[in-house]
This record gives C-alpha cells, sequence and structure tokens, in this order.
C-alpha cells in the first residue's frame, strides 16, 4: 500500500481549487481499502472518499487520509426478461460509461449524457437530467464498510433516494427514510465499489422537455433514438454549461427547491414568469437559475469566483478562487433569493 503525501487536488476537483490532500491513497481494487483498514497507522483514521471531485468544493488542504476510487471495470453481467445488468467500477468516468452502454446496444442512460463525475460517485448524488434520475436505471451496488472491512450489497430501496440524495448523504446520527422505515446514514462509512444498472430491453425515449422538443422540431424527428437524445443532450449541455477542463465549475450548484402549490401561487402573483414544473406529488418545483437570475446575479463575481454568464444556476472558479470565495458568493446569493421570493436555496456539492 503506497501512501502519497502532499498530494496536489487541483486537478482532482472540477472546480480547479489549489489546495492538496496531506495523506493520499489511490484505490485501484477492493483489496486497496482492505490494505488501509488493516494497516495500524491508518485503520482508525479519519478518511474522505474522493471520485472525480465533481461534486465538491475544497475549502483548505484535506487533512483526512484520502482514498482517491480508480476502480477500473465495465461489463454486462445479467440478462433478465426485462433487462440487460450492466456492471461499472466506481471509478470509471460516468459520461464514458453512458457512451459505452449506447455502443453495446443497451440504451436507457442516454437522458445523463455528460453529466460530470465517476459511476461511483453517480449513486450519492441520485444524479439525473432532462426527466431520468438514477435510480429509474439502478439496480444495485456494492460497497464496502471502512469501519469493519466488509463488503455489503444496497438495492434502490436501501439506498433511500430521494432528489440530489440518497442514504450516503447523512450521517450515522441523521437516519435516512427508507420504505416507512429508518436506516443508518453511510457518509463516510462507506466507499462505493461497484454500481448496476438496469438497462431496458423494451426501450422507449424519456421526452418532454422544451430543450428536447426543439431538437425534434429543429431535426423534424419525432420519434429518436437513444443515439440522437444522446447527441442532443451533449449539444444542449455544451451549449448551456461551461467545460470543467476549461472553466473549473462543479455544474449545477444549487437544488431546484420545492414548494407547496400555495408558495408558488404567492410567487406567480409577484412574479409570473417564474419558471416551475408540477410534480406527481401535488407540489411544484421551481428553477433555482430562475430565481437567482432574477436577482441579478448572472455573470456577477466575489474575488474569483463568479455566476457563469450562460446559466446562473453554475458558479465558475475565473481563475484562482479559493473555497472560501466560492462559498461567500454562494451565500450572498442565498441570501439575496430569501429576501427575495422567501426561499432557501440548498448547495448541491459537499464542501470540504
Amino acid at each position: 500500500m503506497l501512501v502519497e503525501k502532499n498530494v496536489p487536488l487541483e486537478a482532482c476537483n472540477t472546480f480547479h481549487i489549489v489546495a492538496k490532500a496531506l495523506s493520499l491513497v489511490r484505490v485501484r481494487s477492493q483489496a486497496d481499502v482492505q490494505a488501509v483498514l488493516a494497516s495500524p497507522e491508518w485503520a482508525a483514521a479519519p478518511k474522505f472518499v474522493l471520485g472525480g471531485g465533481s461534486n465538491i468544493v475544497l475549502t483548505g488542504d484535506v487533512k483526512p487520509l484520502v482514498l482517491k476510487v480508480e476502480i477500473q471495470g465495465r461489463q454486462r453481467v445479467q440478462e433478465t426478461a426485462k433487462a440487460h445488468i450492466v456492471e461499472a467500477g466506481a471509478g470509471e468516468d460516468w459520461h464514458e460509461f453512458v457512451a459505452w452502454t449506447l455502443a453495446q446496444g443497451y440504451p436507457g442512460l442516454e437522458n445523463m449524457a455528460l453529466i460530470p463525475g465517476t459511476v461511483g460517485a453517480s449513486p450519492v448524488q441520485n444524479v439525473g437530467a432532462y426527466g431520468v434520475e438514477l435510480q429509474d436505471r439502478f439496480e444495485s451496488l456494492d460497497a464496502i464498510d471502512l469501519h469493519t472491512g466488509q463488503v455489503f450489497t444496497l438495492n434502490a430501496a436501501q439506498c433511500a433516494f430521494g432528489y440530489r440524495d440518497s442514504v450516503f448523504k447523512h450521517g450515522a446520527g441523521a437516519p435516512a427514510p427508507v420504505g416507512g422505515h429508518q436506516t443508518v446514514g453511510l457518509k463516510d462509512r462507506a466507499l462505493i465499489l461497484r454500481v448496476r444498472f438496469a438497462l431496458p430491453k423494451v426501450w422507449k425515449p424519456v421526452l418532454g422537455y422544451a430543450d428536447l422538443d426543439k431538437k425534434m422540431a429543429e431535426h423534424q424527428c419525432s420519434s429518436p433514438t437513444a443515439q440522437q437524445i444522446f447527441d442532443w443532450v451533449c449539444e444542449i449541455r455544451r451549449a448551456k454549461l461551461p467545460n470543467p477542463q476549461l472553466i473549473g465549475n462543479a455544474g449545477s450548484f444549487f437544488k431546484n427547491p420545492t414548494v407547496s402549490p400555495e408558495q408558488c401561487a404567492d410567487i406567480i402573483a409577484r412574479e409570473p414568469r417564474v419558471v416551475h414544473y408540477h410534480l406527481a406529488d401535488g407540489s411544484v418545483k421551481l428553477a433555482a437559475g430562475w430565481l437567482i437570475d432574477a436577482c441579478g446575479w448572472k455573470g456577477k463575481s466575489v474575488g474569483n469566483a463568479g455566476v457563469y454568464d450562460k446559466q446562473a444556476l453554475v458558479l465558475v472558479n475565473r481563475g484562482g478562487a479559493t473555497g472560501g470565495e466560492v462559498m461567500t458568493l454562494a451565500k450572498a446569493i442565498q441570501t439575496s433569493v430569501y429576501e427575495r421570493f422567501g426561499i432557501l436555496l440548498e448547495p448541491e456539492p459537499v464542501v470540504v
């Protein structure tokens, strides 16, 4: 087991914030984790699991032992009457995995193309885009307990998926609801090794979003293939969102808030143009980007951290931004939106 010291993390987080890991182990197999847990020096040490770094804001050097997940591998592991079960190592790039599934003839993930990050991080955040969330295609995952070294498997119910939420975002002191019961949170307790997806044999396109409707009209195509949807989603995201390889960012910085119909009606009475979506449970989801834009933040900066000029939901590193500057900007935006709309936006990234 090789423990690297004072490892620069600028290339390991998509915000490109300058920081370092005081100690870091590259996890390329289950055995690597077990070696750490068997080490007298590191077994009881605090640990921080790092995937693609696409959903974190580093506010300083990372003192816990960083477990950099780099487990590779993609394969179809099973076939059922209704689905192909495909598996990927937690260190696989998410977008490359989505592209691979299509190349193999297993559609179903195309709406989630170009989401940054790794496969292992996708269940943590319950990633989603254009009408499809990870939970819609999830089959199971394998993880390892960072206290005991035991490997365990979780199904969808046990992962307690919610909107950009899962059991992996809740600590042991904050139980997460699963099927009406409570299960202990796994934040800082588990490292995901492999994730499996059930991709339907009878595939139907998931449409209904304005951007996809525009693409269908533009191409005069009413029944797009999975590959066409994949290509369109990539085009849409590239037009709206900055490439993290060129401009540091963590994608959507805030969750879209959900309000009651009464709250929505009150906001519409004051702001008739507010972008909103009615949900199946009767609640209403508001577009956080619209709320931020309405408060005049698009293109504004605090130090070297700024709001992307094409999409107010994205905060960017304009060059040399610190995690402190990013969070100062985020808190100023939260205050503006709360004062105007009475809604407290919740950040998506983990602050370290």
